[in-house]
């Protein structure tokens, strides 16, 4: 027999040990990533997402499910549901486990307010959809009504001693760590021009602690006219292209997203600011450096990045 059990904290040691259990090989999980983006985010529907435990008390699956519901007035979705991760362990599967998680998650969410769920994608994620490789994974969903509607990638690149990166020299602009002084005219930036997910990343980065060390910015006449996060084990929070830093001995660097104000492209300003980035965290030693959740993969591949992992989007209406 299976029972559901509602989402509690107090399970998440056996969380995470079923997530590395099942996908740990290409996806590490770590007790102090699964608390802050599936326990500390406030968008967490504690309705929809569910632990699945067997007679004896094993967590023998789990769904973590997600709503925006934060008082902060962004643009961010008030009627898209995510499915942040479904997991059932192998020994379980074919049981129905997995179809009672989703149904409980598709209907609280419905409840909620949404009508569309995604599958990842949400704030404080950590995927982008499917990995690519998990075929039967992908064939579930479809046959549970999800439908594919695109594909991403994560980007690596190795760098040797010898791989210099040097910060652009552009006349009339400048490019620098943001300083914490900056914040205000960085978060107008970002509320000005990129409205959305990625102003709301920033002023969660700022409340729990950020200093301005995770972004370059691009400044011309004193004007903050174009940024790139770049992330390593030193941020304040996990971001997302760390996140599978355990796979590896050496340090891990991310890099993204960036932007550019739509006023000054064009004008190579866009790769630039990766360079400078890239550039900031070879500064700090950081000699492999990933990208994640990108379609520009020729972009990048100017850079010398290529694909390290894919996933496959998907989205359902409710």
């Amino acid at each position: 027999m299976m029972r559901l059990e509602a989402w509690n904290e107090e399970r998440i040691e056996d969380i995470v040990q079923l997530w590395n259990q099942e996908i740990g090989a290409g996806f590490p999980m770590r007790k102090e990533l699964f608390k802050q983006n599936s326990f500390e985010d406030e968008n967490i529907c504690n309705r929809a997402s569910a632990i699945a435990v067997d007679d004896e008390d094993n967590v023998i699956g789990f769904i973590a499910a997600k709503i925006y519901q934060e008082k902060k007035m962004l643009d961010m979705s008030r009627t898209t549901g995510w499915i942040q991760v479904l997991l059932v362990s192998r020994n379980h599967r074919n049981k129905g486990i997995g179809s009672k998680l989703l149904v409980n998650a598709e209907t609280h969410l419905k409840n909620a307010g949404a009508n569309q769920i995604l599958l990842g994608r949400d704030p404080w994620h950590y995927f982008p959809g499917i990995p690519v490789e998990m075929e039967k994974t992908k064939a579930w969903f479809a046959y549970k009504g999800y439908e594919n509607n695109g594909t991403d990638h994560d980007l690596i690149r190795t760098y040797n001693v010898h791989d210099e990166v040097k910060i652009p020299k552009i006349d009339g602009v400048e490019f620098s760590v943001l300083e914490l002084e900056d914040k205000e005219l960085f978060l107008e930036f970002l509320q000005r021009c990129f409205p959305g997910r990625w102003e709301y990343e920033a002023i969660h980065y700022f409340q729990k602690g950020g200093t301005g060390r995770e972004f370059a910015i691009l400044k011309k006449e004193e004007k903050i006219i174009g940024f790139c996060r770049m992330n390593d084990e030193k941020s304040v929070l996990i971001a997302q292209n760390v996140y599978w830093a355990p796979l590896f001995k050496e340090r891990l660097g991310g890099i993204g997203p960036l932007g550019v104000d739509e006023r000054e492209r064009g004008q190579g300003y866009g790769l630039a600011i990766v360079e400078a980035g890239i550039a900031f965290l070879r500064q700090r030693g950081i000699s492999r450096i990933v990208i994640d959740w990108t379609g520009l993969v020729e972009f990048y591949n100017l850079l010398g990045y290529d694909i390290w992992k894919t996933y496959a989007s998907y989205r359902k209406g409710i």
